[in-house]
């Protein structure tokens, strides 16, 4: 595909964010999917009653890609540096060492990370990473999304 193919791709923001009260304890996610075309947002939150913060960050990222029906750039904002690194360094070498780490041992939560590098293949990601708690507006709300499920959990 041409450059000139990507800037035709529908374009979206997804902004998300993970959540857990105890690690591992009660999780939620949440995501913002914003079509910068037409403005308009599906934003969704759900959790976990055992799992790790971890587990909510990329979960939080994959429940957002399920919504695209087609082939698209989206540039994702997420305050977890486990996300945006993994995406943007690791991940490739994960791959090409079994899915091991530079310590030699099997990838934690290689499953959601598989199905990451499955969308990965599909669209064109962009990772931002934003500081947390740190007034980012759509962080601040998925923040407050998922946290929230984490108490309907209860």
């Amino acid at each position: 595909m041409s450059m000139d193919d990507n800037n035709a791709l529908p374009r979206f923001e997804l902004f998300t964010d993970g959540a857990c009260s105890g690690n591992p304890g009660p999780g939620g996610w949440a995501y913002i999917l914003r079509d910068l075309e037409t403005g308009e947002e599906n934003v969704l939150a759900g959790g976990e009653a055992k799992t790790t913060n971890n587990r909510m960050e990329l979960t939080s990222v994959i429940e957002g890609l399920l919504e695209l029906k087609t082939r698209s750039r989206v540039d994702l904002y997420s305050d977890s540096q486990y996300v945006v690194k993994g995406l943007n360094e690791w991940m490739d070498n994960w791959k090409k060492k079994g899915w091991k780490g530079s310590n030699r041992k099997p990838v934690k939560n290689r499953e959601l990370w598989e199905r990451l590098d499955e969308f990965r293949q599909q669209h064109q990601l962009v990772c931002h990473w934003v500081k947390g708690h740190n007034e980012h507006p759509e962080n601040e709300r998925c923040d407050r999304l998922a946290t929230d499920a984490i108490e309907q959990l209860r």
